[in-house]
Formats: structure tokens, sequence, C-alpha cells
């Protein structure tokens, strides 16, 4: 069975929660985009933070955590393995092995965009830009929308996202402007209608409009 991203699965008598597998692999994404300490980016690592942040004991998740590295994320080429740290205990053979750490790759930083919960997104999207290889026109269409509507911009990403977790296509590199404006949805096509009536609009309507958007805000 070929690995797949489940980071969007929901259960089927509640589409609006999260499986237990799409907690898991959100997570780790999220823990190996936001934290710097190699030490704390190992499997047990992972699954103390993750464990901590549920209320549970890390040792019950750790099984899920190393299936989730092991047989999802690292095949789908999201997470590879940084390094390893030294042990000063245990097995002679592990203490000269060390243990592993991970961090994402260019497609795991992709991914990490399209999470909500990260704050600082602005941070992984400039890293993101700096080690792509798009083209210099595409970086700096993205990155000057993401200075006034950043959440306009994230949700491009999520939407790019979901269609490749969705199956539209094989992989999420090379990351190229075609492809990904087609996956627009709709939510993100209403935006683009209101930007370009507002654009037309006459000012004494403009700023009618903005002060019903401050109210909803």
């Amino acid at each position: 069975m070929e690995p797949k991203l489940a980071i969007f699965e929901t259960f089927k008598t509640k589409k609006q929660e999260l499986t237990g597998e799409a907690t898991r692999q959100r997570s780790i994404i999220i823990t190996l985009a936001t934290e710097n300490n190699p030490a704390q980016r190992t499997r047990t690592a992972i699954a103390q933070r993750i464990a901590q942040e549920n209320g549970t004991v890390w040792k019950n998740i750790y099984s899920g955590i190393f299936r989730d590295l092991d047989e999802i994320l690292i095949p789908l080429g999201m997470v590879e393995e940084a390094g390893r740290l030294p042990l000063r205990r245990g097995p002679k053979a592990l203490q000269e092995k060390g243990i592993p750490f991970y961090q994402l790759t260019q497609s795991g930083l992709l991914v990490s965009i399209a999470l909500d919960e990260i704050i600082g997104r602005e941070k992984i999207l400039e890293r993101f830009f700096v080690e792509s290889k798009i083209s210099k026109e595409f970086n700096d269409e993205i990155q000057m929308i993401a200075k006034f509507a950043p959440r306009f911009v994230y949700s491009l990403f999520k939407s790019y996202v979901k269609a490749y977790c969705d199956g539209k296509f094989s992989d999420l590199l090379p990351f190229e402007k075609a492809r990904f404006i087609s996956v627009s949805d709709e939510a993100i096509l209403i935006q683009k209608e209101f930007l370009e009536s507002f654009i037309g609009m006459p000012k004494q309507e403009k700023e009618k409009t903005l002060a019903f958007l401050k109210e909803i805000g």
C-alpha cells in the first residue's frame, strides 16, 4: 500500500474532526518546522512534546509517531534524517550509532505552510522560497502578496497541499506557478472575485465596504 499524507483526513461521521493519524502527522510537521534544537527532533522528543500538549502518556503514542515518520513522512520525501545524537548510556552498538533526529525537506516545508496551527509562518514561507528552485518572477509575486494578504497566500498553499493529498498530482515538487494556481478552491475564487470587484468600485462604495468589513473583523 502506497504511503499517503493524511493531514486533512476527518472521521466519516464527524467531518469537522481530524482523525488521530491526521493530528499526529500535523503535530510532527509542526514540531519539525518550529523546533531548532536537534535534541527536540528525535522520535522520543517528538512523542513527548505531542503527549504533553494532549495530556497523555508519550509511550502510548510513540508507536504511532514511529509509523508516521518511517512509513509515511520519510517515504513521501517530506521528512529526512538530519543527523545523529551521541548516547552516553545504553547498549554499545546504540551508543556508536547514536539517536537520529529529523528535519523537513522542501516538500515538508511546503506542507507546513498550509497548517493554520503554526504561528509565524512568514518565516517558513521565506525559508521555503530561499531554498526552492522557482522563477524569480513567481517568487516575487508570492512574497509581495504575502506582505499585504498573508492569509490569502496561506489559503493558496492549503488548497495546493490538499489537492496533493486528494491525489490530483503525485508530487508536491517541482513547485510551478501554473499548477499552484490551477488548484484554487471555491473559497479562493470568491476572494479573487471580491478583490477584483473592490478595485473597480467608486471611492464612496469602497469606503462603505471597508466600514462593513471592519465590523466583521
